[in-house]
């Protein structure tokens, strides 16, 4: 189930910290690592959960690889969430 990705990709604060950053702007993945205190290489686990669970796209620019998130999903899940919230009225 792709609700169950999602959940486990936004389960973390830093992944939940890249989303915020990526809803303001398209970002190459050092952009990103710059905002952390962690290193590169977890990053770029985050960004691969984050890809994984259809949250994030990536396009290569040039000689960057430019991350920017999926609007699709997102609104889906809100969908997803209206939903089982509305209950049977």
């Amino acid at each position: 189930m792709r609700e169950d990705k999602v959940f486990k990709a936004i389960s973390d604060k830093n992944r939940r910290k890249i989303i915020s950053l990526l809803r303001k702007r398209d970002m190459t993945a050092g952009e990103i690592a710059d905002q952390f205190n962690i290193s590169k290489p977890s990053v770029s686990e985050h960004l691969k959960i984050l890809k994984n669970a259809d949250l994030i796209n990536s396009e290569k620019r040039g000689q960057y690889i430019i991350y920017f998130l999926n609007l699709t999903i997102l609104q889906e899940i809100v969908t997803y969430f209206l939903q089982i919230t509305a209950g049977d009225n």
